[in-house]
C-alpha cells in the first residue's frame, strides 16, 4: 500500500496522491497556530510526498487558503493538486474592530454568509484564487450543505433551489471551460449524497464524517457512488482526532464532544491497537488502508 500513489478522481483526468493534507486546522480551528509552524507543516508534506492539498474559504475564514498559497506557490505547479471550496462569502464585518467569529480560535476577521447562488460560487472562486496566490485549482466543492448548518430541511431545500438555479451551472461552465477538472461536495451526514446524485453529475465526494473506523453508517451511499463511478474521499480518518489522542477528557467526534458509545467503541479499538501496534507509524497505516483499500476512488 503506497499511500502516494497517484489515483483518478471518477472519470475525469484528474490524479491526487492517495494520502492528501486536508487544511481545516490551519484555519485556526481549536488553537491558533503559529505562522512558522503551519509553514513547516506544509513543507514536510509536500517534502514526504503529499500532493493533494483541500482547504476552503470557511476554514478560519480565508487563513487556511493564505497558508498554503504561501508554500505551494513557490512549488513546481505539476507536484500538488488544490482543491478548495464553494457556498460561502466573506465581507467585512459591521464592527471591524471587535469582530471575532466564534467557530474559530484564531482565523481572519471577516464575516462569512452562506451563498450557493451563481453570482455566489463565482465571487467564492475568484476569492479564493487571490488568497491562494494561485491562478488554478483543480478542484471546486459545494460545502457544508445540510441540517447541521442550515438547521431546517426548508433551509438545505432553498440552498440546493440556488444551485439548482444557477450555482451548478457556473462550476459546470468552469469544469467545461478547463478552469477546473472536477467537481465535488463536502458530506457532513448520512443522506445528502442521493441528494446530490439525483440532481447533478459530480466527480466525487469529500466524506468528513459519515464514515469513519469508529462508524460506517454511510456505507450504502458510498456503495451507490462506486456503481456509478463517483469517486470518495475520505476526510476524516482519524474522527476528529479521537482515535489518535484516545477517549480522554475533552475527546471530540464528529467535531463535538465525543458520545458515551464513541467513547467505549474507542476504548475497544484501543485496546486491540495497542496490543497489535507499537508506533503511531502503524497506526496510521492501519488508518489509510482501512480507507483505501475498501473504498477505492475510482
Amino acid at each position: 500500500m503506497d499511500p502516494f500513489l497517484r489515483r483518478p478522481i471518477g472519470g475525469t483526468p484528474l490524479q491526487v496522491t492517495q494520502l492528501g493534507f486536508g487544511g481545516a486546522s490551519l484555519g485556526d480551528m481549536r488553537e491558533s497556530i503559529a505562522e512558522a509552524q503551519a509553514s513547516a507543516t506544509i513543507e514536510a508534506a509536500h517534502a514526504a510526498g503529499i500532493g493533494y492539498f483541500d482547504t476552503s474559504p470557511w476554514y478560519g475564514n480565508g487563513k487556511s487558503e493564505l497558508r498554503f498559497g504561501q508554500v505551494l506557490r513557490g512549488k513546481p505547479r505539476d507536484s500538488f493538486v488544490v482543491s478548495t471550496k464553494v457556498g460561502r462569502v466573506h465581507r467585512r464585518p459591521p464592527e471591524p474592530d471587535s469582530y471575532k467569529h466564534p467557530a474559530w480560535a484564531g482565523g481572519l476577521p471577516f464575516q462569512p454568509s452562506f451563498d450557493y447562488s451563481r453570482d455566489g460560487i463565482l465571487k467564492s472562486y475568484e476569492t479564493s484564487l487571490a488568497r491562494l496566490g494561485l491562478n488554478r485549482v483543480e478542484a471546486l466543492l459545494i460545502h457544508d450543505l445540510d441540517l447541521r448548518f442550515h438547521k431546517s430541511e426548508e433551509g438545505v431545500s432553498f440552498r440546493l433551489g440556488q444551485l439548482d438555479g444557477g450555482g451548478y451551472r457556473a462550476l459546470a461552465e468552469l469544469k467545461a471551460a478547463g478552469e477546473i477538472a472536477a467537481i465535488g461536495a463536502g458530506i457532513n451526514l448520512k443522506g445528502m449524497i442521493p441528494r446530490f446524485l439525483e440532481r447533478w453529475p459530480l466527480d466525487f465526494f469529500l466524506v468528513a464524517m459519515p464514515y469513519t473506523l469508529l462508524e460506517q453508517e454511510g456505507l450504502e451511499e458510498l456503495e451507490m457512488c462506486a456503481a456509478r463511478g463517483v469517486a470518495i474521499v475520505i476526510g476524516a480518518p482519524y474522527a476528529s482526532g479521537i482515535l489518535v489522542r484516545g477517549p480522554g477528557p475533552g475527546a471530540l467526534y464528529r467535531y463535538a464532544p465525543a458520545e458515551p458509545a464513541i467513547i467505549r467503541r474507542e476504548i475497544a479499538i484501543g485496546e486491540r491497537r495497542h496490543n497489535r501496534l507499537s508506533t503511531f507509524s502503524s497506526l496510521l497505516v492501519v488508518l489509510i488502508s482501512f480507507v483505501l483499500i475498501i473504498l477505492p476512488m475510482s
